[in-house]
């Protein structure tokens, strides 16, 4: 199969290819390296790629057969290195597949690569010094997003149709965004983070994927989501598969807008344009749309504040297991300077400190859970600014202690981490893009504790009302010659993917 080929389907669409015998894993794999020969000098999105290991089943995995790349975080292949964006790590080889590994291999997916992310996972641009910086393929002097924005660019670009990502402040859907993609953050505990990972974050941080098409992303959650024994979240189960409440129209819904962030952070222009634009396309398919006021539960320093106590711990813990295991000293021939920061701040956080914390974690999900008793889902921009230029996000950053660090974060990024703080999903979806620039604005919904099936249901709809696979970066596999070509210059329209109109 042809690199031109392979970009027009999405992850369904080519298992459903293997399954008929009309193309093997094996093209497929091919295609997709090839893709990442092409592009990857251009984005530095995949940081490594291997044989494939995997054994298939076609015939009975809905995902058969399909290239897939994981995150160099948050899961464990065996025999592969997982090194967390972090000279800390360089090196370190996984013993055994993680839970989630296990999983995508149960779905089929033929896994030949890991990519880009900030190092531990500890910012929302993808630029580690391990590897250097993550481009953005629809201009690559900008971001790319974080901390899963090599998954995100290699997905934009053509790559491999979706990606594993991670979620624990925005993680996956401001990468979504960035990149013109669908990308959705489970509820806490719907996928499991077992057997190393189970408190990541305090529980702020989930499992997940970036795609290209909503149903891919559905029918990848699907396969891994439920509990493993012992895990200290779980979910309630969904009624019916979330592939099935992708073509399943909505019932009219009540969506409220929160057009200004909390914190006071200011939606630029272009944002509060394709926020309206939105709006508008809401209430043509039937919904009740209103502005809102959302009480997040604590004030908004109180909120950074809990915020830092709980990543800086968790980091903290995780850089003293590691440098431990591996033998290295902690100072900056290792951690970059602000995750040292943390690190540091982190190593004088007090018991009563992180228990007041969990505190304010817990108030936070209660407030916005009362506001889902009113409101099926609520609408905000997932960033308050086009993707940035690279060096944007550090510029400065070594002055920065832990606290500031995380401040600076979250005032980059006022919109996502609620959610992760209420582990409630939420959704990133491209609906629209920036007029002047064709940048891609991802619009993020969220709703109640649990209630991804409406969120699958919405965004199904919405997909069909605005097709955003016709929009294609300038960085991208698939060219009009049949070939592997990089298109240069601003996003222009491309092929669909594979799934019927």
């Amino acid at each position: 199969m042809r690199v031109a080929e392979y970009v027009k389907f999405d992850a369904v669409g080519l298992a459903e290819l293997v399954a008929k015998g009309e193309v093997t894993s094996a093209e497929l794999e091919a295609a997709a390296r090839e893709a990442a020969e092409a592009v990857n000098p251009r984005i530095n999105a995949v940081v490594e790629t291997w044989p494939a290991d995997d054994e298939p089943h076609p015939r009975r995995a809905p995902l058969g057969g399909v290239p897939f790349l994981i995150k160099d975080i948050g899961v464990a292949m065996a025999g592969r290195r997982t090194e967390m964006g972090s000279r800390l790590a360089a090196g370190n080889v996984a013993s055994a597949d993680s839970f989630l590994m296990r999983r995508f291999r149960r779905a089929g997916l033929v896994t030949i690569g890991r990519t880009a992310t900030a190092e531990m996972a500890y910012g929302v641009t993808t630029e580690p010094v391990l590897y250097g910086a993550t481009r953005n393929p629809w201009d690559p002097e900008r971001s790319a997003g974080g901390s899963s924005g090599g998954s995100a660019a290699a997905v934009a670009a053509g790559v491999v149709p979706i990606a594993h990502a991670t979620d624990a402040v925005g993680s996956l859907r401001i990468p979504a965004s960035c990149n013109g993609l669908f990308g959705l953050k489970p509820t806490r505990g719907r996928v499991s983070m077992g057997p190393d990972f189970d408190e990541m974050f305090s529980g702020l941080a989930v499992q997940g994927s970036v795609s290209r098409t909503v149903r891919d992303s559905a029918v990848l959650l699907d396969r891994i989501r439920r509990p493993e024994p012992g895990d200290p979240y779980v979910a309630p189960e969904p009624s019916r598969p979330y592939a099935a409440e992708v073509t399943r129209p909505p019932d009219p819904l009540r969506i409220g807008v929160l057009a200004q962030a909390w914190g006071g952070r200011r939606t630029t222009a272009p944002v509060a344009h394709a926020l309206s634009r939105t709006v508008c396309l809401l209430e043509a398919l039937g919904h009740r749309v209103a502005e809102v006021q959302v009480d997040l539960g604590a004030g908004w320093e109180e909120f950074v504040q809990a915020n830092a106590v709980l990543w800086t711990a968790n980091l903290a813990s995780s850089v003293d297991r590691l440098a431990a295991t591996l033998g290295r000293p902690v100072d900056s021939s290792t951690l970059e300077p602000v995750t040292l920061a943390g690190y540091h701040y982190g190593q004088r956080v007090g018991a009563a400190r992180f228990v007041t914390a969990l505190g304010i974690r817990n108030r936070v999900a209660r407030s916005l859970a009362r506001y889902f008793d009113t409101y099926d889902m609520l609408l905000t921009p997932t960033l308050p600014e086009l993707p940035v230029p690279l060096g944007t996000h550090t510029e400065g950053a070594e002055a920065l202690d832990g606290a500031g660090w995380i401040g600076r974060v979250l005032e980059r990024s006022p919109f996502t981490t609620p959610f992760n703080v209420a582990g409630t999903p939420a959704m990133s979806v491209p609906v629209t893009a920036d007029v002047e620039t064709g940048l891609p604005i991802g619009m993020q919904f969220a709703a109640g504790y649990g209630l991804e099936c409406r969120l699958f249901r919405l965004a199904g709809q919405l997909e069909q009302a605005s097709p955003w696979s016709d929009r294609t970066p300038a960085v991208w596999a698939g060219g009009a010659f049949g070939g592997v070509v990089m298109a240069g210059g601003s996003g222009r329209p491309g092929p669909g993917l594979g799934r019927p109109g």
